[in-house]
């Protein structure tokens, strides 16, 4: 079981840097068809007038994939902002049970987005929902992605809380303290 979820969590990852990848691909691409419009302009020759319809949408709902599918993968790998002054400010017997009110707490929440997040691309699906750009796209494709990563973060909350209520550290407790800009403890 450890061993799928792990995959999942770097699957999820990885779909991530694809999108990225993927705006950074489009928007070069965009880029160098202007750059090439200018250099025919230049020489007298007719411009193509290259043009990735619907792009800032598209590049927008890429963005959307790549934020929600990330959130599973960061939270696993401890690169999450967290705030723990308070944690810091109890003593050392209240902080297994604080940090385990927060992990519940945070499952139900992002429990609650995920269901609200499914119902938002079941009605999108059900009404034919499109975008409003060049290019129409069904708005529950992007939402798909969105609904997909906090289904995915809900799995690594509720995985990282029956790790510390086991006894265990948290997978994202265990990167605390790591100096993440050098990749040194």
């Amino acid at each position: 079981m450890r061993k799928a979820l792990d995959m999942l969590y770097a699957a999820s990852g990885v779909a991530a840097a694809a999108a990225i990848v993927a705006i950074a691909v489009l928007v070069s691409v965009q880029v160098l068809g202007r750059v090439a419009d200018k250099a025919l302009q230049l020489f007298g020759y007719p411009v193509y007038g290259f043009l990735i319809p619907s792009l800032a949408e598209i590049c927008g709902f890429l963005l959307v994939a790549a934020s929600f599918l990330a959130l599973a993968s960061t939270l696993r790998h401890g690169v999450h902002i967290r705030v723990n002054l308070l944690l810091q400010s109890v003593p050392e017997a209240a902080q297994r049970p604080l940090n385990a009110l927060v992990l519940m707490a945070g499952t139900a929440l992002s429990g609650f987005l995920a269901f609200q997040g499914g119902n938002l691309v079941l009605e999108s699906y059900r009404f034919g929902e499109v975008s409003f750009g060049i290019i129409p796209i069904p708005l529950w494709i992007p939402q798909t992605t969105m609904a997909a990563g906090l289904v995915i973060l809900t799995i690594a909350l509720l995985d990282d809380l029956l790790v510390l209520l086991r006894g265990q550290v948290p997978v994202f407790a265990q990167h605390e303290g790591e100096d993440l800009v050098e990749g040194r403890e």
